[in-house]
């Protein structure tokens, strides 16, 4: 299992119509989520950074996620969530959140 963690900036005009949208996601969207060996995901929100956290179950993490971006409604939920969001870095051109170096665990 490969654990995967996340930030992200919100835009503050943007904090309730990204909290509106993630209170009803659109089911094609988690199933997908699903399909691609995801378990475990949330998103936590604090003083403007949005972190998330899941489990990857699968054996081709990358297969997956090209899987996940292929799909035509995982390509529109993110076309509304992603004007909402500040980049954190100039380095991650396909998305906007920016993995996070665990640094501790304890299972």
């Amino acid at each position: 299992m490969k654990r995967v963690q996340q930030i992200v900036r919100v835009k503050p005009e943007a904090w309730e119509t990204y909290r509106g949208l993630h209170a009803d996601p659109w089911p094609g969207v988690n199933r997908m989520i699903k399909e691609c060996h995801i378990q475990n995901y949330s998103i936590s929100y604090y003083d403007g950074f949005l972190f998330t956290y899941f489990e990857y179950t699968g054996g081709d993490y990358e297969a997956d996620m090209a899987k996940m971006a292929a799909d035509p409604q995982t390509q529109r939920w993110w076309d509304v969530c992603k004007p909402c969001l500040l980049r954190m870095d100039t380095e991650t051109v396909s998305d906007c959140w920016s993995d996070m170096q665990e640094i501790y665990y304890l299972p």
